[in-house]
């Protein structure tokens, strides 16, 4: 595989493939990378994004001194696991893989420790795991649009010569919210749950308006751009609340995903008016999509049974430098009731603070550049002497 152009990345970033980590090929894009011995930040992306998803953030920390690398995730774009089936081995795209994915990563560029791991959405409670697990190489953490969910709770203490039982389960913990879901009206479903069955990937890689438009539809309508986008906390994880949640997070039964964004596709002038996305822009984004396809990406809504072996650090809390950023219009900040308080409150120790920006849904790093910038450098400021 080839580097991405040049052509479509801005000045002063560079894209590459290294070699050999943890058993693939995985592409980079990296800022600040002329001057030696520049303490090091890592950029992990979401769903349906790309390390490009990053290029508006890269310069300007770079020019704060810092080497800003951003790589294609295992499953994503020109880094390797693209070719993977439905029916492929899920354990290569579990958490603990994809943090020993980074971690042979910083290691492959010569790197000892990065001041900070950065993720959005899927990348998440990827840099949540690399801050929990390897606080010796991951500094600091910001979690962005998508809560960290931490680790397993602690296992039951000691019970072993007590003669107490174990608390019985309340109702609620038998409440299947998905079941519940299909008898709404209309039924619903959850789109985390729809991207772990078989259809989806072809459904968002050969859809009727095709990919690109696919594309655009799915970005604007969980962007700032789309007005709908009024979110606000739900009280619990019922699917009364749930159903609350606009058409991309909660679809309607019958619907994929494509079918679920076309009525909300913009027209040919709001296109042309999206600044934070214009269509060269997009173009980046659908032909690499066009040539892999999702499945690499939809990987990781699937890895649960993989994941169990993630007990080993149950009861674990996040102890380096913390915050969360998310966009004001990003319904993504709350689709998991008390998600964003369980990070502020229970699992992390150093926490410094939430930031929901202005005009800016959940694509809050492309939407927002410049208070995103603002953000990390402030936060990266004030830990700087912890760093070192």
């Amino acid at each position: 595989m080839t580097p991405l152009s040049s052509a479509v990345l801005p000045s002063g970033i560079r894209s590459r493939i290294v070699e050999d980590v943890n058993g693939i090929s995985m592409h980079i894009l990296e800022a600040g990378f002329e001057a030696p011995d520049r303490p090091a930040i890592l950029l992990l992306h979401g769903f349906p994004e790309l390390a490009y998803s990053w290029r508006k953030v890269m310069i300007p920390l770079a020019e704060q001194g810092y080497y800003v690398v951003a790589p294609d995730a295992r499953g994503y774009g020109r880094s390797g696991g693209t070719d993977v089936k439905y029916d492929d081995d899920l354990l290569p795209f579990s958490s603990r893989n994809k943090v020993i994915d980074f971690l042979a990563l910083v290691a492959a560029l010569g790197l000892r420790s990065v001041d900070a791991v950065i993720g959005h959405d899927q990348g998440s409670p990827l840099a949540g795991w690399c801050a929990l697990t390897r606080p010796d190489i991951f500094k600091s953490v910001v979690l962005m649009s998508s809560p960290f969910r931490g680790a397993p709770t602690s296992f039951p203490f000691a019970t072993a010569n007590s003669s107490k039982k174990l608390a019985v389960a309340t109702d609620l913990s038998f409440y299947d919210i998905h079941q519940e879901l299909t008898r709404l009206n209309p039924p619903r479903k959850y789109y985390m749950r729809y991207y772990t069955t078989r259809p989806a990937n072809e459904d968002i890689w050969h859809p009727k308006q095709g990919v690109h438009d696919f594309l655009r539809a799915y970005y604007h309508m969980k962007s700032a751009d789309w007005k709908e986008n009024r979110p606000f906390p739900l009280k619990s994880l019922i699917a009364s609340e749930w159903e609350k949640l606009p058409r991309y997070y909660v679809m309607d039964l019958e619907k994929d995903m494509a079918a679920s964004v076309a009525p909300e596709m913009p027209s040919p002038q709001d296109i042309a008016n999206c600044q934070w996305l214009p269509d060269n822009e997009l173009r980046v984004y659908s032909e690499e999509y066009a040539r892999t396809g999702f499945q690499g990406g939809l990987q990781g809504y699937r890895i649960a049974p993989v994941d169990k072996d993630l007990q080993i650090f149950a009861g674990l809390q996040i102890h380096v430098p913390s915050m969360f950023i998310g966009g004001k219009s990003d319904w993504g900040v709350y689709q998991t009731p008390g998600g964003l308080e369980a990070v502020e409150t229970t699992l992390t120790t150093n926490y410094q603070g939430t930031h929901l920006v202005e005009g800016a849904g959940h694509w809050v790093q492309q939407e927002q550049p410049t208070e995103v910038c603002r953000l990390f450098l402030e936060f990266l400021n004030r830990n700087k002497q912890r760093l070192i």
